[in-house]
């Protein structure tokens, strides 16, 4: 894997590569236009402009504006070169923007400007684009304009429907040694700048390459992160699970076992005084029962400092519909509950298994389930209560036992009801409670 120094270095190497292509574009504007400039004042100094003009087609109307304003035009690349070195490149936005629509506008400018005999400055301008792009689209759209753009801004091309003047008449004024070295000179800038823009181009591939290296490690250390993660909740759940299971075995030793030990003992001296004296039986028997209905307040307040804080709040419709809106809101699922009761009023024991039980029909569906969308049905029939908890999760071909489902069944079960299950579309869990409406609900 690229180190952080190599993506650097890399960077580096990029950069001097597009400042060595400025610099040798620079070198021929400037050859160019000076060239077309000191060659017109040779041909005036010695008296052959008549002879020249008869043998080209167009020259430029003034040869020194033209130099200074192509050399104004270079400057203001040189410009927003360093400045995207110096201060763009650590703050991404607006600005690189703006200074790369203006490289395209000098770039423009320069080769309207030469009069099309020089268009290596498209190279240029978009070796600019392609290291400050980050949209794959956008790179692929400004690749396709500058081919175009180097493609259509030929010399040849445009001369046949266009008046522009040619450098080669220039260089033909000249004695044919000279000429030899002129044309050397120009094809050596026009091929050593394609050479550089290659260059640029493979280094650029290169340090792409190790940036999706360096995302792909990334990523492999993320995912394994992510299983550690994993790991560690199952852990902490397990761990949860046996804290909780310890903390009720406490409670029903220090609540019931206290009880049950006394009405033990009661009992015993009962069948001792049941046939010597039977008013001191009854006697012990009152005793007993009041012990045990304190007993059975005392298992009550224990199973209701197991309430949800919710319930404890909130009624059982609203305790609901607060847990759906909170699901709701911190992840992508789209939870919808029913009810056809106006008020749902049980006693506390129903009232926290249908609360349990929904907590984790959401829980499953999220975490197991990747559910979308979850519906939540809870209705009356006859004696009975009908909970519903449909997902458009994956649903489950063999469903397996875990604590999740065991501990929905098991609550359930403890108010003799029964649950069912079902992965064949999504996954559905389907509740029958027989409720004491008599007795709570009117």
């Amino acid at each position: 894997m690229r180190s952080t120094n190599g993506n650097e270095s890399n960077q580096r190497r990029i950069w001097t590569l597009q400042g060595a292509m400025l610099a040798l574009n620079c070198v021929a504007v400037f050859a160019i236009c000076f060239f077309v400039y000191d060659t017109t004042q040779r041909i005036c100094a010695q008296y052959n402009a008549r002879t020249f003009l008869d043998t080209v087609v167009t020259i430029p109307a003034d040869p020194r504006e033209d130099l200074l304003f192509c050399m104004v035009l270079m400057g203001v690349l040189a410009a927003t070169f360093v400045a995207r070195i110096l201060w763009l490149e650590h703050h991404q936005g607006p600005w690189t923007a703006v200074t790369l629509a203006l490289d395209v506008v000098v770039c423009a400018l320069l080769i309207y400007r030469l009069d099309f005999n020089y268009n290596g400055v498209v190279l240029l301008v978009f070796a600019n684009v392609v290291a400050n792009v980050r949209d794959g689209k956008a790179k692929l759209l400004v690749a396709a304009l500058a081919i175009c753009g180097y493609l259509l801004a030929d010399y040849n091309l445009l001369s046949i429907y266009l008046p522009l003047y040619r450098v080669s008449d220039y260089i033909q004024y000249y004695t044919a040694d000279v000429q030899q070295y002129l044309f050397s000179i120009n094809n050596v800038l026009t091929s050593l700048n394609i050479v550089l823009f290659v260059a640029y181009c493979i280094c650029v591939i290169d340090w792409q390459r190790g940036t999706i290296e360096k995302v792909n490690q990334l990523y492999e250390e993320l995912q394994s992160a992510n299983q550690q993660l994993l790991q560690y909740a199952d852990m902490s759940e397990r761990m949860a699970q046996t804290r909780e299971r310890n903390r009720l075995a406490r409670e029903i030793h220090d609540t019931l076992g206290h009880t049950l030990t006394g009405i033990a003992a009661g009992l015993d001296a009962c069948l001792a005084l049941v046939e010597v004296s039977p008013e001191q039986t009854k006697k012990q028997l009152e005793l007993l029962s009041k012990v045990s209905r304190e007993g059975i307040k005392d298992v009550r307040r224990s199973v209701n400092e197991l309430r949800p804080d919710a319930l404890e709040r909130l009624n059982l419709r609203q305790a609901i519909e607060e847990m759906v809106q909170a699901m709701s809101q911190i992840s992508d699922v789209q939870i919808h509950f029913q009810t056809d009761q106006e008020r749902l009023q049980f006693d506390a024991d129903e009232e926290n298994a249908i609360y349990r039980v929904i907590q984790e029909g959401i829980t499953n569906a999220v975490r197991h389930g990747h559910a979308k969308e979850i519906w939540i049905t809870l209705s009356r029939r006859e004696q009975e209560v009908l909970l519903v908890i449909h997902d458009n999760g994956v649903g489950a071909a063999e469903i397996k036992k875990g604590f999740g489902t065991r501990h929905m069944k098991e609550r359930i079960e403890m108010l003799q009801g029964t649950v069912t299950f079902d992965g064949s579309d999504g996954f559905t869990v389907t509740a029958r409670i027989p409720i004491r409406w008599s007795e709570t609900y009117d």
